[in-house]
């Protein structure tokens, strides 16, 4: 391992190389699982009702992202720099192209730190846990608290995320199996009336994809990275397939043991799937089961985002040498970008104007994973030399057919809400007007 006299000045931006494939794989898993498997599957059954669609969509949603995912995985282990799809765009479209991606990566997840701050707080109430704060401040202070972690270091920091990822994945093999095995309670006031019976359509088809699709976002965690994971092109690909591979098969073992307890009428007719199942085999208490899984899910997922999202305001720093954002504490922690991400997010949390944000983050990720899509083949011919320790196999279908689902997503949600994807693509070009005002006088680095 390279030793700290040997490294960079912490000041031109230095990142620690300590972390391994179990990180990679947590973050993705912690970064993907949370209330999606919990809640979509009534989604998903209400427009496809046949047991076997439905695990079938599970799966084939898997195999997507499994295929996206090749050519993130690709220019991560060629290009090894820090700040995921930031660090893509700039190196196959240049610096303007690189400073939109990751202004609008940056500012569209800190809406979506707020909104899994608020909700970690909605269900602390809903545990009877601090019901005295209201829920903005026990948000900003679940945002700060994860903050607090990511202070202590890199090593630190990816701990606590193997830890939490592993602690989630215990949770759910828990109630998986308690949902295939348990004996049956009686059935709780929270289990619904089964809804009608609808006929298998293309319209519930493309219904359930959407919603599924959304509850794979985050399979790239490991690819924001690169300079911190050891030997980052060969682990950046084991942490990531490996890592979607975890996620399917707990989204299908989970929603077999749905179907196990409910019919998928029943599983239409609910808000919280998860809830209506357990109360089946745990009778009352089921609430506080699905809301323990739930807070440990939420936790995660928080603490990946915040280590996250701080690397990609770094880059963009380091780019543009702008002072103190550049800057790396000696635990490889980018502290001030760090407080920057902590301060918005937490911030948004409390004053409630995080939903335009998600919507604009929506959006804007499926555009992103287009220009990632896009940069795989620009690379090719671009730089067809580079080194590349690992290549997608079929070349370029992979990175083709992923990039027109995530085309055909984009269109969907912006046809979706016009007025509000409007509104938000305005507030990035600003946004972006003034990165570059503020970044232009200072000529980016190689």
């Amino acid at each position: 391992m390279t030793t700290e006299s040997t490294l960079p000045d912490p000041d031109r931006g230095h990142l620690l190389r300590v972390l391994g494939v179990t990180f990679g794989i947590a973050v993705v898993v912690g970064g993907v699982i949370g209330q999606g498997i919990l809640r979509t599957p009534g989604v998903v059954a209400s427009g496809v009702q046949s047991p076997a669609w439905i695990i079938a969509l599970w799966a084939l949603c898997g195999l997507v992202a499994f295929i996206d995912s090749m050519s993130t995985v690709e220019l991560a282990a060629s290009i090894r720099r820090t700040g995921g799809p930031y660090a893509f765009a700039r190196r196959a479209f240049g610096s303007l192209t690189g400073l939109a991606v990751g202004v609008c990566d940056w500012l569209g997840n800190m809406g979506g730190i707020a909104f899994i701050a608020v909700v970690f707080g909605e269900y602390l109430h809903r545990l009877g846990v601090l019901t005295a704060l209201p829920i903005g401040v026990l948000a900003l202070v679940a945002v700060i608290t994860v903050g607090g972690v990511q202070w202590l270091g890199t090593r630190v920091g990816g701990r606590s995320q193997e830890i939490g990822s592993a602690i989630k994945a215990a949770l759910f093999a828990v109630l998986i199996a308690g949902l295939f095995f348990a004996p049956r309670g009686a059935p709780v006031a929270t289990v619904v009336e089964p809804a009608t019976a609808v006929a298998l359509t293309f319209a519930g088809i493309v219904m359930a994809l959407r919603a599924i699709t959304g509850t794979y976002y985050g399979w790239n965690g490991a690819a924001y990275f690169c300079e911190e994971v050891v030997d980052p092109g060969r682990s950046i690909a084991k942490a990531t397939f490996s890592g979607i591979a975890v996620v399917t098969v707990i989204y299908v073992l989970a929603n077999l043991a749905y179907l196990n307890v409910l019919t998928p009428e029943e599983m239409a007719g609910s808000n919280l799937v998860a809830a209506d199942a357990a109360g089946r085999v745990f009778g009352a208490a089921a609430g506080p089961v699905v809301t323990a899984v739930s807070l440990i899910s939420l936790v995660t997922i928080l603490n990946a985002m915040v280590m996250v999202f701080p690397r990609v305001l770094f880059a963009m720093a380091r780019e543009y040498q702008v002072p103190g954002l550049s800057a790396v504490a000696a635990n490889g922690t980018p502290r001030l970008a760090l407080i920057a991400t902590v301060v918005t997010g937490g911030l948004l949390a409390t004053i409630g104007v995080y939903e335009t944000l998600l919507v604009f983050s929506t959006a804007l990720l499926a555009l992103m994973s287009v220009l990632v899509n896009a940069a795989a083949v620009v690379m090719r011919v671009r730089e067809p030399d580079l080194a590349r320790p690992w290549k997608m196999p079929l070349y370029p279908l992979p990175a083709v057919i992923a990039l027109i689902i995530n085309a055909t997503l984009f269109v969907v949600f912006v046809v979706e809400d016009p007025v509000t994807t409007a509104k938000a693509f305005g507030a990035l070009a600003v946004l972006i007007v003034v990165a570059w005002f503020v970044t232009r006088r200072t000529p980016a680095s190689t």
